[in-house]
């Protein structure tokens, strides 16, 4: 195997020193020579590893269209719960009030949908201040751009108990758990970038660690391109509460929309 993927390096060295010194430019019949080769050794060297090359093609465009998926490949799937009953559905629009307030010299945020309050009150749980207090935004985001959100399901008593293998699976503290992690994890990584204030595309590398997280769950099989957006948008309102200490935040998750205003 060793020297296969030698040999390949090989060829497509000579590829680069023939295009460098301008022979391909010269003789068009040179590149279709030195692709030749290559190609023939990547054939080797997949044969050598028992790798099957329209397999190998087939996730690889698979990954691709997940990532930057062309027009036509950028649609939302329907949603987990559209089976469902509307009682065990998460809503088509959540309208959450994000209000701060401070007590005997401690700051938190409750959180209040149709007046009613939502949850407990949030402290940044932290020395240092750094207004994670209004994280659960990150899982209004999760909800509107994925449908997927185990800890607003459970906040607002909306498990799928009718099926006792997803309520307990796709429902439950472990889903719970990780949705946080992932939530506190990502906003670490905001914090160290600014919020992402100036991001326009996020690492694949970190997404992928993301999609790392949730394999076997049922939101692992949402693309790339879904995470990136529900993360960004959800740290563009983010900042937005974090500056007018609070606000109004609806999550339009029939649409895949989630606006601010104060």
């Amino acid at each position: 195997m060793e020297r296969r993927l030698l040999t390949l390096a090989g060829k497509v060295g000579r590829l680069i020193e023939h295009y460098g010194d301008g022979q391909i430019e010269a003789n068009l019949h040179q590149l279709n020579a030195d692709l030749l080769e290559v190609f023939r050794q990547v054939l080797a060297a997949a044969d050598e590893a028992d790798v099957s090359l329209d397999e190998a093609a087939r996730r690889n465009l698979a990954k691709t269209i997940g990532r930057w998926p062309t027009p036509e490949f950028r649609k939302y799937d329907p949603p987990y719960d559209v089976s469902f009953d509307t009682d065990e559905r998460l809503p088509d629009v959540i309208e959450m009030t994000f209000k701060e307030k401070e007590v005997a010299g401690k700051k938190y945020v409750l959180q209040q949908c149709h007046g009613i309050n939502v949850g407990d009150r949030l402290t940044d749980n932290k020395f240092e201040p750094d207004d994670y207090r209004f994280h659960d935004v990150f899982h209004l985001a999760y909800a509107t751009y994925l449908g997927w959100s185990p800890v607003l399901r459970a906040l607002f008593k909306l498990k799928r108990k009718s099926d006792p293998l997803i309520d307990e699976n796709e429902d439950g503290a472990r889903a719970i758990l990780i949705e946080e992690g992932i939530a506190t994890w990502i906003f670490n990584h905001g914090v160290r970038n600014h919020l992402f204030r100036t991001t326009k595309s996020l690492d694949y590398g970190l997404l992928r660690a993301v999609r790392e997280l949730v394999i076997g769950f049922e939101v692992d099989s949402r693309p790339l391109w879904q995470w990136e957006e529900a993360i960004l948008k959800g740290f563009e309102i983010f900042r937005l509460l974090k500056e007018h200490r609070g606000g109004i935040v609806t999550a339009d998750i029939a649409r895949h929309e989630l606006r601010f205003r104060k």
